[in-house]
């Protein structure tokens, strides 16, 4: 089992990778002056990366509430 330590870097990471894509969709999105149909390209990816943020947090809750 990874530490408390480990757990929240690997959260940081997932979030932050989530953000950049977030943003990335956003600017290709946004990028010309015409009317856009809005087609995912990293769909599957984002949805992964939001699971694995909400399965760390749990973990990262329980271990918090096992120091109580």
């Amino acid at each position: 089992m990874s530490n408390k330590h480990e757990i929240e870097e690997e959260l940081a990471a997932a979030e932050s990778r989530l953000a950049t894509l977030c943003k990335s969709e956003n600017e290709d999105q946004f990028s010309g002056g015409e009317t856009v149909t809005i087609q995912p390209t990293c769909g599957d990816e984002m949805q992964s990366l939001r699971e694995e943020c909400s399965q760390l947090r749990i973990i990262l809750e329980a271990m918090e509430a096992s120091e109580d």
